[in-house]
This record gives C-alpha cells, sequence and structure tokens, in this order.
C-alpha cells in the first residue's frame, strides 16, 4: 500500500531543486580536487570520508526520531577535532583519524575507511574543504534522502568520467528503477546483489519497500527495515564497496557502527552458504578480464591465474558474466527470484554459454527478457537486456519449469545518447504496463501484430533454436533503414558507432576464447 502520507508534487519538485544545488555544490568540491591530479574515484572518496565525519557530528548533535546516538567515532577522532585544527596540524590529524577508522572490520565505518589514505596533499585545500565548504553546510535532514540523492547525483556525474572506468560501477537508474518496479519487493524478501557498485539496486528496492510497505510494519519491522536486516551487498573493489556503504547510509540504510551491508571480496570465489537471497538484483561487470581457473561440474578445467572450484557450476568458463548468472542461479533460494542485467554475449555464445541457459530453462522459469537500448550505458558499445527468472524446486516427473518466455524488445527503433536524450524511468512505461507485476503472468497480453515489441516464446521454440540462441530480433528498425528518416545525421553516425563498438567487443570475446591477444580498448570494462 502506498505512504498517504506522500510528498506532493511540489514538495517533490523543491526537493529535486535543493538536490541539483547540492549536487553541483559537491561536484564543485570535486572540481577543487580534481586540480589536485586526482581521478573520478579517489575525489569522491575523499569527499565520502569528510562528509561521513560530518554527517556522523550532525547525527550526535540531533539525533535521528529522537533516538539516543551511541558514540560512533571514538573521542578525539572526530569532525569537531578535524574542524578545530589549521594547516599542516590538521592535515596529519586527518591521517590518524582515517588510520584509526579504518580498523573497524565488518562495520559500516570499517566499510568507509577500510584502507583509507589521504590524497589531499596540500594542508590548504584540506582546511578549504573542511573549514569553508563541507563544514558550513548541514548534510543530515530528518525525513529525507535530500542528502543521500545528492551524493547519488554525486556518483552519477562522476560516472561520466568513462577515462578512469568509474562508469562501469553505475546502472543508470530508469533501468534500475523499472526493474524494482516490476518484481516488488517485499518485506519479507532477503534482497542480494553479488556485485553491487555504489549500491543503487539495493538502496531503489530499500526505497520501494518504504514507500509501499513501512506504513503496515509494526515498530520491531520498521527497525529491521531501516537496520537493514534484508539487505545483502557484495564488491570486489575496496573502494567502489566505500561508495556502496557511503550511499546506502546516506539514504537511511543501515547504520554507522552496525555490521557492514557490504561485504568486499570477489563473489565468484566460493558458492553461496549459509543465507540465501528470496531476490536477487544485479548487474554484473562486463568484460572477460578476469585472471581465473574454474573447474565446473563438468570436470573441465579453464585455466589462468586464480582458481574457482565451483561444483555447483554446470559448465566451465572464462566468461565473468556466465560465471556471475551461475553464481546468482545459486544464491538464489528457492521460490526466489532474480532480475539480472546481462550481456547479449549470454544469450548467443555457444559452449558453456548453451549449457547454462539450457540450464536456466530447464531448471528456472526464465518468463521474461528485457532487451535493452544501446546509448544508455557510459561504457561504449554495450549492448545488454534484464533477464527475469525464478527458482523453482526439482520437479517430480523431471520436466523444464519454463513453460513461456515474454521478451520486451525496447531497443529498436529506440535512439537514446547520454546527454540529448537520457533514458528516463518513463520512457519504460509501456514495458512495465505489459509486465502486469503483481498479476498472473497468464493475463499477460502480447503486442497486437506479429511486428510489436512484446512476444511469447514456448520453451519448446526456444530450445529448438540453434544452441538454444536467445538473443531473438524480429524487429527492424525503419529509422535506420528510411533515408528520410527525421532522425538527426548525428544520431544516425552514433547508432553506427555503438554497433561497430558492439562489434569489437565480440570479436574480442572471440580472439581471447582462441588465445589471441585483445587490445585494451577492445571490449568495454
Amino acid at each position: 500500500m502506498a505512504d498517504p502520507a506522500a510528498p506532493s508534487s511540489e514538495v517533490k519538485a523543491k526537493a529535486a531543486a535543493q538536490t541539483n544545488s547540492l549536487v553541483a555544490k559537491l561536484w564543485n568540491y570535486c572540481n577543487v580536487l580534481r586540480d589536485n591530479g586526482m581521478s573520478t574515484i579517489e575525489y569522491v572518496e575523499q569527499l565520502s570520508y569528510l562528509l561521513f565525519l560530518k554527517m556522523v557530528d550532525e547525527m550526535v548533535e540531533d539525533a535521528w526520531d529522537d533516538e539516543e546516538v551511541t558514540e560512533v567515532i571514538p573521542a578525539g577522532y572526530d569532525w569537531k577535532s578535524l574542524a578545530s585544527r589549521r594547516g599542516v596540524e590538521l592535515e596529519k590529524h586527518y591521517r590518524d583519524i582515517l588510520d584509526t577508522l579504518g580498523r573497524n572490520p565488518g562495520t559500516t565505518i570499517g566499510t568507509i575507511f577500510a584502507e583509507a589514505q589521504n590524497r589531499i596533499t596540500k594542508p590548504a585545500l584540506l582546511e578549504k574543504l573542511v573549514v569553508e565548504l563541507i563544514g558550513k553546510e548541514e548534510w543530515t535532514v530528518k525525513g529525507t534522502d535530500l542528502k543521500g540523492d545528492a551524493y547519488e547525483g554525486l556518483l552519477s556525474k562522476g560516472a561520466s568520467d568513462t577515462k578512469t572506468g568509474a562508469g562501469q560501477y553505475f546502472t543508470p537508474r530508469a533501468v534500475i528503477d523499472a526493474m524494482v518496479d516490476v518484481v516488488k519487493p517485499t518485506p519479507d524478501d532477503t534482497i542480494a546483489d553479488p556485485a553491487c557498485g555504489t549500491g543503487g539496486f539495493l538502496i531503489a528496492a530499500h526505497s520501494y519497500l518504504r514507500a509501499h510497505h513501512m506504513q503496515d510494519l509494526d515498530a520491531e519491522k520498521r527497525t529491521a527495515l531501516q537496520r537493514g536486516d534484508h539487505i545483502m551487498g557484495n564488491e570486489l573493489v575496496v573502494g567502489t564497496a566505500r561508495l556502496a556503504a557511503m550511499n546506502m547510509l546516506l539514504h537511511g540504510i543501515g547504520t554507522s557502527d552496525g555490521p557492514s551491508l557490504v561485504t568486499v571480496g570477489d563473489a565468484l570465489a566460493e558458492k553461496p552458504s549459509g543465507r540465501h537471497a528470496s531476490l536477487v538484483l544485479a548487474n554484473p561487470p562486463f568484460g572477460r578480464k578476469s585472471a581465473i581457473t574454474v573447474i565446473g561440474q563438468d570436470g573441465e578445467v579453464e585455466k589462468e591465474d586464480i582458481q574457482y572450484d565451483r561444483d555447483d557450476f554446470t559448465a566451465t568458463t572464462t566468461n565473468k558474466q556466465l560465471n556471475f548468472l551461475q553464481h546468482i542461479m545459486s544464491l538464489t533460494a528457492v521460490d526466489g527470484r532474480a532480475a539480472v542485467v546481462l550481456p547479449d554475449n549470454v544469450l548467443f555464445e555457444g559452449g558453456a554459454g548453451e549449457k547454462i541457459r539450457r540450464r536456466l530453462l530447464d531448471e528456472f522459469d526464465l518468463h521474461t527478457i528485457l532487451r535493452l537500448p544501446t546509448g544508455i550505458f557510459y561504457a561504449g558499445g554495450v549492448k545488454a537486456n534484464v533477464l527475469f527468472f525464478d527458482k523453482k524446486p526439482p520437479r517430480a516427473d523431471g520436466k523444464h519449469h519454463t513453460t513461456n518466455t515474454w521478451i520486451y524488445d525496447f531497443r529498436t527503433g529506440q535512439h537514446f545518447t547520454l546527454k540529448q536524450r537520457p533514458l528516463t524511468r518513463a520512457h519504460l512505461n509501456d514495458f512495465v504496463t505489459a509486465y502486469r507485476p503483481g498479476e498472473s503472468r497468464s493475463t499477460r497480453v502480447p503486442s497486437k501484430t506479429p511486428e510489436g515489441p512484446w512476444q511469447v516464446f514456448t520453451y519448446e521454440e526456444l530450445i529448438a533454436l540453434d544452441k538454444v540462441n536467445l538473443d531473438i530480433i524480429w524487429m527492424k528498425d525503419p529509422a535506420l533503414e528510411d533515408a528520410d528518416s527525421d532522425l538527426a545525421p548525428e544520431v544516425i553516425a552514433q547508432e553506427i558507432v555503438k554497433d561497430l563498438q558492439a562489434a569489437l567487443a565480440e570479436f574480442a570475446a572471440v580472439a581471447e576464447a582462441l588465445g589471441g591477444e585483445v587490445p585494451e580498448n577492445a571490449e568495454p570494462e
């Protein structure tokens, strides 16, 4: 049920304006740090440390929800101790704070400050940030996600820095929101993202729960929701994990001194043990650049530098996305569901890819595929899809679980760019409507014509395809075929470039599989 106290459109507009103002301020702070020779990830990290210290100071001064706030930061290592110093003394004390707070393994503080280093080498610059910029703002606002939205806006702007690869950690928010809207998280769900990046999926799912279920929960369940008891995030890169922890904390998820909601490590290193997820939302990293040895059920070995001994994997491959798909199939609890962004090669690659697709159709219910348009990811040439599937218990008769797979082609005839025509949530309204979230899939209705974007394919049709190729195309793009189309020449040129980039990435994957050398820029990270 929707929150009856949901903000009006006027309040939302005002909040959006405030958020944009804060994003601009934060980005200006980044400009100051960029002049100091830092990369996008580095200067967002440095801002995260300072924002956390300032935010905790404000929490202590004015406790959220009138609750007693325990000591989060040890005395003498808090914001006040930093803001009272100047020059070289300030810089030295800041290094001491980072070192001390990094010694809290397993906590949110420990995740944010893990391996933290001060990269602001000029004491005067640090003093400017502490005293004149961050120190003059109020960063906690009771009852709103204003500061969390501003921080996420900063991460979004940072994702555009393709030279540093920052965009690989960022999934378009419009795609995330549409995925969450159709899977409809519930308070009983345990929600996991094994490649959580900056935490976008987990934050969106938590936001959905608060908007649709908070009013119905008793005090104990509300507290559990705010603590993030239902959240399981994992991230390989320490620096990205700290951004995720900070992002979630600023959105009111978890506690500063409580257990970290993000674990750091290689999700593929071992099979899930103990807690499984009833809902998995993920966009695993693209690319094949992973030094691994995989030993699967089939007994085959593909060797590189790191060994993954996964007897729960039915197929052996060094393709990172195929391995993440297998990992998510294991991570999902029986009767659980998953929605995963995966590149096109997962749908058509032979060998291990075919084995995995057969298993997905037989042991799971692969009920929906959303073909995403190009031009929405920061990495160039990415062609991706969202796979929606449910995990079912083994059938006594041994028959397959997938009956029908519905495919929505949101790629053909769609033309987006990151700046001139960015993807918005409204662009996905037709898909969400066709999906019929919360209703029986038997009520779905395909497009009125065979050329429409929403079509259904039976298990028998899919399993009969060569190599069980699920990269099914039935629509034609009239704009690119019609010389008199209304598309601007630069848009048509961009589409051609995207197709060439995607083709290069696919050829690179083939070359790598054959043992050839792959140029560093041949595929998206």
